[in-house]
């Protein structure tokens, strides 16, 4: 009864949430694919997704939306929200489709990373950034580590709280009922905090970015202005005015050697979610 009354004031908030991200964000001169990003990640997270838009992507006074999201925690933050938005979706298709296939865990896992990455990578990354890169063969080629390193973290975390929690539920929770999705809800959660230093370290070393911002053509607005000068002035990046996506600000400062050790790192936090799941969860059945 306690977890029936959690999950309904859950599902309650990420109604109220989605609504209020869904309407408020068409006003933000952000991408439109960050902009389905918000949006289904707090369809995942409530009201924590909601908070994290207001605090990292809401434009707080008109024309200040690029100084505001330059600063790089709001770009970590947009970088994650994005990565998991994206690998979120496939891994909810590929977890309804092993359940009716009758998969084991272990297959089931399996099922979630390849959909995952695929959907994350093709369509969330390389697909709506093609433009940044100049096209979409090249746009794969270039994000493809990123999304790696980043997808890895994610399920990581994931891996850790969905499977103990899911295979020691009796009964086994089914996409049909609220359960299935407030545990899938909960370790996405889990998956974004994780991969949050990751995403910090690919941030700062220019493989990813995160916040975007795009605008008509239009007079910059007061604010704006003298958010310009004052960037001026202190040799900050000044805004990007008419539509600018901030591609300029993407380098690669990282070699071979640091990208291969970041890799494996990737690779230890996924296993280590599959340890936990191996332990207090149930691979096998």
């Amino acid at each position: 009864m306690l977890l029936e009354g959690v999950m309904l004031l859950w599902f309650l908030q990420v109604a109220v949430a989605v609504v209020f991200v869904a309407v408020d964000i068409r006003r933000t001169p952000e991408a439109t694919v960050m902009k389905w990003g918000f949006v289904v990640i707090t369809a995942f997270s409530s009201l924590f997704g909601a908070l994290l838009y207001v605090l990292s992507c809401r434009e707080p006074l008109p024309g200040t939306h690029e100084q505001y999201v330059a600063a790089k925690w709001r770009q970590v933050v947009g970088s994650t929200m994005h990565c998991v938005a994206g690998d979120g979706v496939g891994i909810l298709v590929a977890a309804v489709i092993a359940h009716n296939l009758g998969l084991q865990p272990w297959e089931e896992l399996l099922c979630e990373y390849a959909l995952g990455f695929l959907f994350g990578w093709t369509v969330f990354q390389a697909l709506f950034m093609k433009d940044m890169f100049g096209g979409y063969r090249t746009s794969l080629r270039k994000t493809f580590m990123a999304e790696l390193l980043s997808m890895n973290a994610v399920m990581g975390g994931m891996t850790a709280v969905m499977n103990p929690w899911m295979t020691n539920t009796m009964p086994h929770p089914s996409p049909t009922g609220p359960t299935f999705w407030f545990i899938m809800s909960i370790a996405l959660c889990a998956g974004f905090l994780v991969a949050l230093p990751m995403n910090w370290w690919l941030v700062d070393r220019g493989l990813k970015h995160g916040m975007m911002t795009v605008r008509d053509a239009e007079p910059v607005p007061l604010a704006a202005g003298a958010a310009l000068a004052g960037a001026t002035l202190s040799d900050g990046p000044g805004p990007a005015m008419g539509g600018g996506h901030d591609h300029d600000t993407m380098r690669v400062g990282v070699g071979r050697r640091r990208l291969a050790v970041m890799t494996a790192v990737s690779f230890l936090v996924f296993a280590a979610g599959v340890l936990i799941a191996a332990v207090f969860g149930h691979l096998t059945m």
